[in-house]
């Protein structure tokens, strides 16, 4: 008998981000990872493949998406700048607690146990005597004994097979290097090109490297004769990102949780703390968050998550993170489809833990702007009727997303007449993001919205649902209305 896939749909409110590779750049098996409700969001790693794999990677996604019926976000994640051991003769070495071992920012050829050759010049400019670096995710560590010109002597704290290529990073941080190379601004262009949503830039120190990223990002939309500019995601990886949390954040869409090399910086057992600090402080200053790094690592494996695995993604959700990532799991693991229905069914069991009404944030910040205002009284009325829907005729985007950031477990319809805002709209957390395009005559407009919601089986008669617009239909920042609507 063939092998079937459980194609029964899974409805969550959380958006789950899904990394794509190798075991998962099919457009069949796409369609399904899409369809069963599990992926919204489609991560590119330009750590790996040229711009042409990407390119041909973005077709099939669409090809998927359009198969399944439903569109997803593209996420081009940037390498960033190269902190790693460079290549190392038969894959790896042996080391053992107490040896001593030496690397050369100079060294160019295949490492040994004399030697090993970095791919980060500057390092030795920025460690001395006494620190500690972390290789491998800091699984070995070295203690600095001194630094000669481009030559780090170090001594070997732990037994360790250390293979090629892996990162290395300084205990507390603190390197000096950028966190965008010009293989990130050649990777910007292919991201504009190929059509990307979001660009998330990795090893971001403070909010002048987001700014840097978005002039690049309009420099690219310009040569290509684009208007809408792809979102940036800045990944909280570093501890200067952590002490520089609120301009980051304002000077981006939104955040992900890098846990990985986080971890390496501030330590492993300060990372759930930040973790909840950074997804609550996004909400409030009115971004969204993604949490990432070995959500499901199991699974890259086994059919099944680990008992830790899902208490961390259920918690990650009762956080309030906007979107749980994928890496290796969907990349290059064995059970893709597996992994992303596991995570949607957590995250749709985690989110019955909320009170669908009740749910609403007091921590979002209100400040004297109108779309702040109709979304905040859009969730409270929503609250106060039971209101089985909020429905937010928008041109882009920015209503929905302001309704989401409270959290609310009700659906939000977003309806647009733009296909890049709607897949932009798909990162936020419990917005179902619908094209629709409208008549610019108000009543009509809404007459075509219910219509085209019982239809879909969104809405039934009885049903009573929030309804924002502006009194200026098709114009971008007039929403002004606010209506309470029985299904008819």
């Amino acid at each position: 008998m063939p092998f079937q896939r459980n194609l029964t749909r899974v409805r969550h409110n959380t958006k789950i981000v899904a990394t794509l590779g190798p075991a998962s750049n099919d457009v069949d098996l796409l369609r399904d990872m899409i369809a069963v409700g599990g992926v919204n969001v489609l991560r590119f790693n330009f750590s790996h493949g040229a711009a042409e794999v990407h390119e041909k990677n973005a077709l099939i996604v669409r090809e998927a998406a359009e198969r399944a019926g439903r569109e997803v976000a593209i996420m081009a994640d940037l390498q960033g700048p190269k902190i790693r051991i460079s290549k190392i003769a038969g894959g790896s070495i042996e080391l053992k607690q107490g040896e001593t071992l030496l690397l050369d920012a100079a060294f160019k050829g295949e490492g040994s146990r004399e030697c090993i050759g970095l791919d980060y010049e500057r390092l030795p400019e920025d460690v001395r005597e006494g620190d500690v670096l972390l290789l491998d995710d800091g699984l070995l560590t070295l203690t600095v004994e001194r630094v000669s010109g481009s030559q780090i002597h170090t001594v070997v704290n732990n037994d360790h097979i250390l293979k090629s290529n892996k990162g290395i990073n300084r205990q507390g941080g603190g390197l000096s290097a950028g966190a965008l190379t010009e293989k990130d601004f050649e990777d910007l262009d292919t991201a504009v090109r190929i059509g990307c949503d979001y660009v998330a830039v990795s090893f971001v120190k403070d909010a002048a490297d987001l700014h840097l990223a978005r002039s690049a990002v309009a420099g690219a939309c310009r040569r290509y004769g684009l208007t809408e500019l792809p979102g940036l995601v800045a990944k909280i990886e570093r501890i200067e990102a952590v002490e520089n949390l609120d301009a980051i954040i304002e000077a981006s869409e939104g955040i992900m949780v890098a846990r990985g090399d986080l971890a390496v910086e501030v330590g492993h057992a300060a990372v759930p703390a930040l973790q909840k600090r950074m997804i609550q402080r996004a909400r409030e200053l009115r971004r969204f968050s993604i949490t990432a790094t070995q959500m499901m690592e199991s699974m890259i494996e086994n059919p099944v998550p680990t008992r830790a695995e899902v208490s961390d993604v259920a918690n990650a959700v009762l956080d309030g993170t906007d979107a749980v990532m994928c890496s290796a799991e969907t990349a290059v693991g064995r059970y893709p489809f597996e992994t992303v229905r596991q995570m949607a069914e957590i995250c749709a069991v985690a989110e019955r833990e909320q009170d669908s009404l009740a749910g609403v944030s007091d921590d979002v910040f209100l400040t004297y702007r109108a779309d702040y205002a109709v979304a905040d009284a859009a969730v409270h009325m929503a609250r106060t009727v039971g209101a089985q829907a909020v429905v937010a005729l928008t041109e882009s985007g920015n209503t929905a997303f302001q309704i989401s950031r409270y959290g609310i477990l009700i659906p939000v319809y977003a309806l647009t007449p733009s296909e890049k805002v709607q897949r932009r709209m798909a990162v936020y957390r419990g917005v179902r993001p619908l094209k629709l395009v409208t008549s610019t005559d108000h009543a009509e407009a809404v007459d075509t919205v219910e219509v085209v919601l019982q239809e879909r089986g969104l809405l039934k008669k009885g049903d009573r649902y929030i309804l924002t617009s502006g009194s200026r239909m098709r114009e971008v920042g007039t929403t002004d209305t606010l209506q309470l609507v029985t299904v008819q």
